[in-house]
């Protein structure tokens, strides 16, 4: 990012980007080429020298939904292969570790699948359009993985990367609260709330929206400095009433589930002093949430304990937690059973799903989609994406993120598959390597 220009600017700027978005049609439209122009600069005058390429794919990952939410991305798809071509780029530049090895085998573990969907799909279905929907997450996330594996960076330029995740997302819930002035009109009951969403999925708004709240929490207990830190509490009070009140629980508990990991894991690896001042910092946090939750109590009558507490608008507890999302891994486990060799191809289980239950719904847990798609190598490819980062973290102990992004990114595929690129980038920032200025000076070469 420029260096010139001020963080308070910078968050004034996307405050303006989204209300630019909800008075004038099709403004959103200009925004993604100019995001895309603007890093590919960047990145091909610097020669990614800064990690450019890491920026516009954070940039471009944290936009995804608002795209979407206005209709004015390229393709359905189109962040995840953005995200894939500013990573293949950067690491033309500077290339990628050598053990990060297991992430190609990853790749190729996928290719039984690719092959069996073009013989079992069924006559009319779009090949391409059913490969590219499954695999261009699982895709974006060996390429984040490789990009990223053991990649040295200082903490504040990690912060930078961080910062252009979140930007975007201050525009998002600018043009939410434009939107939706008046939250208690659009509601009807417990169920997720597309109006409050943007007309759009409640449970990928509430996924970005939990992650853009977790970096903001870390970003208070990190960054020391009163103006920024006054504006990260407004934004994260701003964030996370949005994200409540889309009423989807699977972005907002994963956010919760993060911002423990962290807490325990940055504790850990803080000196005395910064422990201190940890204490004071975290009570006020917590009061500003606790503040957001009761606003959200408020603005949505009441009905916002009744969907954390899995019950109606009537108070009576519903039978079924999971929303539907039972069923949908019923019969991908079956499938499973069926063909637990070579799975039924590359987007054959939604069809499945239609022809044993007539149900057209595709797949909400990308663990039980890689078992009935893949067979034997869906296994042998999610026992590589667990245990590689972890055999690499008793070797590299220094990202105090790692947890929390691995968390997010197992909390998210299990009850929103990879429908955004947010869990397979984020799965790639916990394997960058934090390192000083000096011991970045002291490296031998």
């Amino acid at each position: 990012m420029p260096k010139k220009i001020k963080y308070s600017q910078l968050v004034f700027i996307h405050i303006l980007l989204g209300i630019g978005v909800y008075i004038i049609p099709g403004f959103a439209k200009l925004i993604l080429p100019v995001i895309i122009l603007f890093f590919l600069i960047l990145l091909l005058s610097s020669n990614n020298k800064n990690d450019e390429a890491l920026m516009g794919a954070a940039y471009i990952m944290g936009f995804e939904v608002l795209s979407r939410m206005t209709g004015t991305s390229i393709s359905y798809e189109f962040a995840k292969y953005a995200v894939i071509g500013f990573l293949f780029m950067g690491m033309f530049y500077r290339g990628f570790h050598r053990k990060s090895w297991p992430y190609i085998f990853f790749i190729f573990l996928l290719v039984p699948g690719i092959v069996l969907s073009a013989i079992n799909l069924n006559y009319g279905t779009n090949v391409a359009n059913a490969i590219g929907f499954n695999l261009s997450g699982p895709i974006c996330l060996a390429i984040s993985a490789l990009y990223c594996y053991d990649r040295k960076m200082p903490f504040e330029k990690f912060q930078v990367i961080l910062m252009c995740v979140f930007l975007p997302l201050i525009t998002m819930v600018t043009y939410l609260y434009f939107y939706t002035p008046d939250l208690r009109e659009s509601l009807r009951g417990t169920g997720s709330n597309f109006a409050a969403s943007g007309g759009f999925g409640p449970n990928q708004v509430a996924t970005i929206l939990g992650l853009g709240a977790f970096i903001l929490f870390s970003r208070l207990l990190t960054v020391n400095n009163k103006l920024i830190n006054l504006i990260d509490l407004g934004l994260l009070g701003m964030l996370t009433y949005r994200a409540i009140v889309t009423f989807s629980r699977g972005g907002v508990i994963t956010a919760i589930v993060c911002i423990v990991f962290f807490l325990f894991y940055y504790y850990k690896q803080i000196d005395a002093s910064k422990k201190a001042k940890l204490l004071p910092r975290i009570s006020v946090i917590l009061g500003v949430l606790a503040i957001t939750w009761g606003v959200s109590v408020f603005y949505t009558s009441g009905l916002i304990v009744n969907r954390y507490s899995n019950e109606d608008a009537a108070g009576r507890l519903k039978q079924d937690i999971t929303t539907g999302r039972g069923i949908l891994i019923e019969t991908e486990l079956s499938a499973f059973y069926d063909n637990p060799i070579m799975g039924v191809g590359v987007g054959k289980a939604k069809e499945y799903r239609e022809e044993r239950t007539g149900i057209d719904l595709a797949t909400h847990n990308e663990t039980s989609r890689m078992l009935s798609e893949h067979g034997l190598f869906g296994i042998a490819g999610l026992l590589v994406l667990f245990f590689a980062p972890l055999i690499f973290r008793r070797k590299v102990k220094t990202n105090f993120f790692f947890y929390s992004f691995l968390a997010f990114w197992f909390l998210t595929i299990n009850h929103s598959s990879m429908r955004i690129a947010a869990p397979a980038f984020v799965y790639g920032l916990s394997l960058i390597n934090f390192v000083s200025f000096k011991e970045k000076k002291n490296i031998k070469r």
